[in-house]
């Protein structure tokens, strides 16, 4: 797996319930997997500790309770054509969650 090249790139954010399932799985799982099959350069799960989503309703970690449904958030960072070929899959596993994407610059230093 070669490094992603200095330039032009999509970040993609995803966000979820970390209770969200796709076929029985955990859904920030069967995404993880499918970015990691499809050749991205690399991802991040993130899950909060509170939040809210469309519904309107707040969640969080209390000490004595333990929420299934904590914001998830996935982001990677890939070359638009990579986001194209795997964002219909993407936008199947999401659910009721959120897809946003945005253009970066990819900046890699020279390394000695």
């Amino acid at each position: 797996m070669d490094m992603l090249p200095s330039g032009n790139a999509v970040r993609v954010t995803l966000y979820l319930s970390d209770g969200a399932k796709f076929h029985h799985v955990p859904t920030y799982s069967t995404i993880l997997d499918l970015l990691f099959h499809s050749g991205i350069a690399g991802a991040t799960v993130l899950k909060g500790v509170a939040g809210f989503g469309a519904k309107h309703r707040m969640h969080s970690a209390g000490i004595l309770e333990i929420s299934d449904h904590l914001p998830i958030r996935i982001e990677f960072i890939d070359t638009a054509e990579k986001v194209e070929a795997i964002l219909p899959e993407l936008e199947k596993r999401i659910g009721s969650g959120l897809i946003t994407m945005d253009e970066v610059r990819v900046i890699n230093p020279v390394k000695s």
